[in-house]
């Protein structure tokens, strides 16, 4: 059994808006054996699509290698932006040395609630998945329950908006994004919205569908 400890504390601040959330990085992360082109930092695998998807967006250049200037280009991106990354699960165990959400057991969750009173001006939690089992929603969900505040539906189309209220008055929105993983690219290929829009352009791909969808919510 490999015990998967977060490698990274939240990345955060007193003037962050929006928090992303997702899971937990590869094991790879955790023990310091990166791949060529991993940085060393949140969402730095070389394999996923989070900040290749940023960089599409706002033109930032990014370097992906294992470098600390690689690091600071993407802690400068997130401060001048007022992002923050706050992952759900603090550590698990694993069977297999993978990645995979399904594969987690004995799960540690970081208080969510905590963080968000901690810092006044988030009002939008951006989930790096959905409410599958051992997803970023799935486990809100379950803190959220614990203590009893209300997770209400907005919208149930892709990507599904929820809101929920802490402190009586303070109204927070989550955006349960696309995955940016390969794993999810099934589920993309799937989707109505996504069909239509590869039937108007054939070179329209999931990384595409994706730009589309992050543009709007960062």
């Amino acid at each position: 059994m490999f015990a998967h400890k977060h490698p990274y504390k939240p990345f955060i601040s007193k003037q962050t808006t929006k928090l992303i959330v997702g899971t937990l990085p590869p094991p790879r992360f955790s023990i310091g054996n990166l791949k060529k082109g991993d940085v060393n930092f949140c969402y730095g695998s070389i394999d996923g699509q989070l900040w290749p998807i940023l960089d599409e967006i706002f033109k930032l250049n990014l370097h992906f290698e294992t470098s600390d200037f690689a690091i600071q280009q993407r802690k400068d991106f997130l401060i001048k932006n007022n992002i923050g990354i706050c992952d759900i699960v603090d550590s698990c165990e694993r069977q297999k040395m993978d990645a995979s959400d399904l594969g987690m057991l004995n799960i540690e969750l970081r208080d969510m609630i905590y963080f968000i009173k901690k810092l006044p001006l988030v009002h939008t939690l951006l989930l790096t998945g959905g409410n599958s089992k051992n997803g970023p929603e799935y486990h809100l969900r379950r803190q959220l329950k614990d203590i009893k505040i209300e997770l209400n539906t907005i919208s149930l189309e892709t990507p599904r908006i929820h809101e929920f209220l802490i402190e009586g008055t303070r109204k927070i929105k989550v955006i349960s994004l696309t995955a940016p993983s390969g794993a999810a690219n099934r589920a993309v290929g799937s989707n109505p919205q996504y069909k239509l829009l590869k039937q108007q352009n054939p070179k329209f791909n999931t990384f595409d569908f994706r730009v589309l969808q992050y543009k709007k919510y960062f």
